[in-house]
């Protein structure tokens, strides 16, 4: 039984899993939006908001605790600078889901995970 088990596993061992949480959370904030499947959105929502939290505390530690995950240093730079002063007077609920309907090919339900303006 699950029980109060939380996270999705994907499909994947734990390090694989990790690596594609990183992966998707530094092409969020490149771009500002991902098309990706609902499970992957909803499995990567709560580290991105996370993130731009700690980079609105823009201190040194934040900064390396942010690092960890965004594997550019563009992209980290970005989100200190731009992200931090964008977000400053919101609290919260930094990204928004659009659902875009099932993958062609396997009836995945796809949405578009974007940052809020």
């Amino acid at each position: 039984m699950r029980h109060r088990v939380a996270g999705r596993k994907l499909g994947r061992n734990s390090a694989q899993r990790k690596a594609l949480f990183r992966n998707l959370v530094t092409e969020l904030f490149q771009h500002e939006r991902i098309r990706t499947t609902e499970a992957k959105a909803k499995s990567i929502r709560s580290s991105a908001e996370h993130l731009i939290t700690l980079a609105k505390r823009g201190d040194l530690h934040a900064r390396r605790l942010v690092a960890r995950e965004v594997q550019d240093p563009e992209v980290l730079r970005k989100l200190f600078d731009e992200f931090a002063e964008r977000y400053e007077d919101r609290e919260g609920g930094y990204t928004r889901l659009y659902r875009l309907g099932p993958r062609k090919g396997d009836a995945a339900p796809m949405v578009l995970l974007a940052l809020v303006e």
